[in-house]
């Protein structure tokens, strides 16, 4: 007798074998799909550091890191320490954003009036060549961590009780875990730049750092000033996280913005503490993102294994978390007499 059809018997077994062929071929569509994420985050480091490039051409120098946490781009300020911006902001025309750059602007370089409106339209406006595709989508994002409040004051702009947020940083060098000003708010544009004007800030009362990276507060470093060499110094890069604050805002090195002035939000060191030739502490260790763990002063990212780095020269590197911290210390420093070859 013909018999049609399967048996309950074949049928299960069938079914078990889609399931454990479907258990053995997840794992490598997911490590497919984080590869292309990865090799996506490259690409949006490389297009940042070739519009770095592109500014130190126009201008001559590298683009500011802006003046305070409290200020957003102006237009009407141009490029270099003038801009009150961070150096996000100063890239937007060669990111092709021209017209997003301009908003802000209204004639009067010294007292922004009209432009206030324009300058809280880029505060709002997420851009998705600054965000990590395996992090988080580029979109704004809440203004409320006790510090920076709902409808909080930027001195330039319009409040705002949201914001577009960033997951890159540029390197402010290797000698202080924080690149900020301390004066909580300017209420002049004379009174913003004058603040910490001198590219250094006291710790602890007593001792005073000057910048040695590439981008910070009212920062104009050229490609001259890069004695390392441009392929043995850091340009910018991707920031650490703690994984359960990708949304809400309430880390400290992601409280404010993309487009907030000088801040941890998007400047990050790679200092460490060294006695006699050796290490004695990393607070500012390059990490992957974990729930709970707070790095304000850090670089790091989502990605296992490795954390990417734009160069001076352009080119873009994923580096291991487990580097040698001296060497990622002296590859944060534009001119220390170290060039250490470049890990691979």
């Amino acid at each position: 007798m013909k018999r049609n059809g399967f048996t309950l018997v074949e049928l299960l077994v069938v079914i078990a074998i889609i399931g454990m062929l479907v258990g053995l071929l997840l794992p490598a569509v997911q490590q497919a799909r984080e590869a292309a994420r990865q090799m996506q985050c490259n690409n949006h480091l490389r297009q940042m550091a070739l519009a770095a490039l592109n500014h130190e051409s126009s201008s001559r120098k590298f683009p500011s890191g802006g003046w305070h946490w409290r200020m957003t781009g102006d237009a009407d300020k141009g490029m270099g320490p003038n801009q009150p911006g961070p150096w996000a902001y100063s890239l937007l025309p060669f990111l092709e954003q021209s017209a997003l750059y301009q908003l802000s602007a209204d004639g009067n370089p010294d007292d922004p009036t009209n432009g206030k409106e324009g300058a809280r339209t880029v505060l709002l406006t997420p851009l998705s060549i600054f965000h990590c595709p395996s992090r988080r989508t580029p979109k704004v994002y809440p203004l409320d961590d006790g510090y920076t409040q709902s409808g909080d004051k930027i001195f330039n702009a319009h409040s705002v009780t949201e914001t577009s947020r960033g997951d890159y940083a540029a390197n402010h060098g290797s000698r202080s875990e924080l690149c900020q000003t301390f004066s909580y708010e300017p209420s002049t544009y004379a009174a913003a730049q004058a603040m910490d004007a001198d590219q250094s800030w006291n710790k602890n009362g007593n001792t005073t750092y000057l910048e040695n990276g590439i981008i910070y507060r009212h920062s104009s470093v050229t490609i001259g000033e890069i004695r390392d060499g441009t392929s043995n110094t850091y340009l910018l890069g991707e920031k650490y996280l703690p994984a359960d604050k990708y949304e809400e805002g309430k880390n400290h090195g992601d409280n404010e913005g993309l487009m907030w002035g000088a801040d941890n939000d998007n400047q990050r060191s790679c200092y460490c503490e060294i006695q006699n030739g050796t290490v004695k502490s990393q607070p500012c260790k390059p990490a992957q993102d974990r729930p709970g763990v707070t790095l304000d002063g850090s670089f790091g990212s989502p990605h296992a294994g490795s954390f990417g780095m734009a160069l001076c020269d352009g080119s873009v590197q994923r580096i291991r978390y487990s580097l040698d911290p001296l060497i990622h210390h002296y590859l944060g420093n534009r001119a220390d007499q170290q060039a250490v070859p470049f890990p691979q």
